[in-house]
């Protein structure tokens, strides 16, 4: 890691260890394997935005971040909101000391790959959220990750990947101060909003895949088999972002009364769970359709193999019917030969031999002996 990147936007800057943290607790490493891709960006660049909120207005003028947390007044109302995409280390643990995050939060922010989960640190609350965007050329789902630190009067969110761009919920609030007002909940509303309204794309390209999936089907095309797999391991993965969302948002529901949120964030909240179990029915139906069709694509390819295999039976048949008939009249036309043969070999001491009907009696041998050949032949419907 570069020195640059070491260097925090705070200047109260830990070390490594997080606050209350013992040097002889095990460190969180991530499960993924694509966890240790390396981040070039500067630390500059991960600072995507950063604003003091007031009534739900912006105020004007530059931000200090090392004294972000300072410069919100003590009035209902006011927060501060600052943004980090792919932060550093050095900047996820200085706003640990500067919000005071708990410990256990900030060290799944750091190693990200994070499942979406929801808990609560006292006044503090952490969600974990999967974004996802779908690339329709090479037909895969891509993920993004948000971590969202809530407070009384601050939200800190941290975006791993691409997805989705939280620039546009801010303006978005920024445009309904009434709703932004309404403090770090409404935040947190539009964040889930924003994820769920990118995951209808991710729908859209999955249902299209599955019903040219269909067609392929049906038209026995020899690759589909491995395209049905891919997209399995795609709708699994979707799965397993978007059905948690469901817990979440319950979990919320079930702490409206207790933290006093407000009717109107409730009712945004709500429509965010309509649209969350719409895409998690969708997403299950797409898994249970895959299954069917994978079950259908294995019958007909056992059906075209029975068919080859009948096909193939009934070539050897005919050939065998064949083979039939030329041996049969291999061994008639056999007999007259090897009757002919012996008596053609013009020996002086052989039976028969200078008898005035030994011809006769050759040649008849001849024919009978056929005659009896294609008689058996024939009653064995060999010929």
């Amino acid at each position: 890691m570069s020195q640059r990147r070491m260097r925090s936007w705070l200047p109260s800057l830990r070390p490594v260890v997080p606050v209350g943290r013992r040097h002889t607790d095990a460190p969180e490493y991530s499960m993924d394997p694509r966890a240790e891709e390396e981040n070039a960006q500067s630390v500059e660049e991960s600072v995507i935005d950063a604003a003091v909120y007031v009534d739900g207005r912006r105020q004007s003028g530059p931000v200090d971040l090392s004294r972000l947390r300072d410069m919100v007044p003590e009035r209902p109302g006011a927060m501060a909101w600052i943004g980090l995409h792919q932060p550093s280390d050095a900047q996820l643990l200085a706003a640990a000391d500067q919000f005071g995050l708990h410990e256990l939060a900030v060290e799944d922010a750091i190693v990200a790959h994070q499942r979406p989960k929801l808990e609560r640190y006292g006044d503090t609350l952490f969600v974990v959220l999967r974004a996802a965007r779908y690339l329709d050329d090479v037909e895969e789902v891509r993920f993004g990750e948000i971590h969202l630190f809530a407070g009384t009067d601050f939200v800190l969110t941290v975006r791993h990947g691409q997805a989705p761009d939280l620039s546009a919920a801010r303006r978005r609030l920024e445009g309904d101060p009434d709703l932004l007002r309404l403090g770090p909940e409404a935040v947190l509303y539009a964040v889930m909003d924003a994820v769920v309204d990118g995951y209808a794309p991710v729908v859209a390209g999955l249902q299209n895949d599955i019903d040219e999936i269909e067609t392929q089907v049906f038209n026995r095309d020899p690759r589909v088999s491995r395209r049905i797999y891919e997209l399995s391991r795609e709708v699994i993965e979707f799965q397993r972002a978007a059905s948690p969302l469901l817990g979440i948002l319950g979990d919320l529901e079930a702490g409206y009364g207790k933290y006093g949120t407000s009717e109107e964030v409730q009712r945004h909240l709500r429509d965010v769970a309509d649209h969350a179990t719409t895409v998690a029915e969708r997403v299950d139906g797409f898994r249970q359709l895959l299954n069917s069709i994978l079950a259908v694509n294995a019958t007909l390819v056992s059906q075209a193999q029975n068919e080859e295999m009948k096909h193939l039976t009934e070539a050897s048949y005919a050939q065998s019917e064949e083979v039939k008939k030329i041996s049969s009249w291999a061994a008639i036309l056999f007999a007259p030969t090897v009757v002919g043969g012996i008596y053609g070999m013009n020996f002086d001491f052989m039976p028969e031999l200078h008898w005035r009907y030994g011809y006769p009696m050759a040649v008849g041998l001849m024919i009978g002996v056929s005659v009896v050949l294609y008689t058996l032949f024939k009653r064995r419907g060999w010929l």
